[in-house]
């Protein structure tokens, strides 16, 4: 039995197979309709959401299936104390399957590890947003017809945007990517993401403030919002959340081609003027995210019906393991609220003792006392 909590916990080849299978659903959609008939997905949302709920159960009922669950954290037992490791060994006795989005990082990692039934990241804080990256990659895949050979720009919010970090790193396994990192100083990409993620793969990147000036080099246009929740600061994003308005008059150098992308809700950083250009494809990723899920959801069920053990999530690959020697020093990682729950870091960098939280990839740097 597997999850999905990273988009790189699926290989290239199976990421073609969900492809394949939301194509196939898209021209056929009669032979899906009773697919699930019996199973139950539950929707755990304990952050507000329209598209990624409302996806997740239309993929559901679509696939003949059934949903329960729960739409803001104050709807459930999180309000009285409960723990996620407890919350997901309660909803196992009830669905074949979760979906669940959380403000923490890492949250949905600890569901797998407790849960009985397959766990699927619907986003966790600022962390990652798989089944975003799902829809994003089978939007580019439609409009271009490849995921290889193409200049990507990301527009916004790059530090605290979950869907830009899971789509960097799923564009990362595919040849001939060209990143252009587009955003003010204060929301630049992260560092760890540029050295384990861009380096590590060997992919052009520049970064710039520049959107009109980077445009007419775009295959691909990645509008983000500016997340004013994700803030500390709330003067620091009302300075900011103005930064890029995308309109007609900007895409004036764009190539005809280019697809603009969005993995919503936009606020003001694309005009409705825009909706109808045909290079505006954010309402198609909607519609492809849906497809995209019940792929997901078909896979997950099948793989648990042949195989009902969980797979470790904490991959024993060489890398040492350190437990409880350290603290992540993310205030919105998981193990800061998570009852009983073990500080859990892993060894990336041996020659310079620098270690990745396992719930939420914080970069720490181990003691040689953490390390005996």
């Amino acid at each position: 039995m597997r999850s999905l909590i990273d988009i790189v916990d699926f290989s290239v080849e199976e990421l073609y197979g969900l492809m394949d299978t939301a194509s196939d659903i898209i021209a056929h959609p009669e032979r899906y309709a009773d697919a699930c008939r019996g199973k139950k997905i539950a929707t755990l949302f304990f952050e507000p959401s329209t598209r990624t709920r409302l996806s997740f159960e239309a993929a559901m009922l679509e696939l003949g299936g059934s949903v329960i669950g729960f739409s803001e954290a104050n709807s459930s037992s999180a309000a009285k104390g409960e723990s996620v490791a407890d919350t997901a060994k309660v909803i196992s006795c009830y669905a074949d399957i979760i979906a669940m989005r959380h403000p923490r990082d890492g949250a949905p990692f600890v569901a797998a590890q407790n849960a009985s039934i397959p766990v699927i990241n619907a986003g966790d804080g600022g962390h990652c947003h798989p089944t975003q990256t799902l829809a994003d990659l089978f939007t580019i895949y439609r409009e271009k017809g490849r995921l290889n050979d193409l200049t990507v720009g990301f527009c916004g919010d790059l530090k605290y945007g979950r869907t830009v970090h899971s789509l960097i790193a799923a564009l990362a396994r595919y040849t001939g990517i060209r990143l252009v990192l587009i955003s003010p100083k204060e929301l630049k990409l992260p560092e760890n993401i540029k050295t384990e993620v861009i380096a590590k793969h060997g992919m052009e990147y520049v970064e710039t403030s520049d959107l009109e000036g980077a445009m007419p080099a775009l295959d691909i246009l990645y509008m983000t919002r500016i997340q004013g929740e994700r803030f500390a600061d709330k003067d620091e994003f009302l300075r900011l959340r103005d930064t890029y308005i995308l309109t007609p008059e900007k895409l004036v150098t764009a190539k005809q081609e280019l697809a603009i992308l969005h993995p919503l809700p936009r606020v003001n950083e694309i005009s409705v003027k825009v909706d109808d250009d045909p290079r505006a494809c954010y309402f198609k990723q909607v519609s492809n995210g849906k497809y995209m899920r019940m792929a997901l959801i078909l896979k997950l069920l099948d793989e648990a019906k042949r195989n009902p053990t969980r797979v470790p999530l904490i991959c024993e690959d060489g890398a040492k393991i350190i437990r409880n020697r350290m603290r992540c020093s993310n205030s919105r990682c998981i193990s800061m609220v998570e009852q009983e729950l073990d500080q859990v870091f892993k060894l990336t960098e041996p020659e310079k003792r620098i270690c990745r939280c396992i719930y939420c990839e914080t970069k720490e740097t181990a003691t040689e006392e953490d390390l005996k």
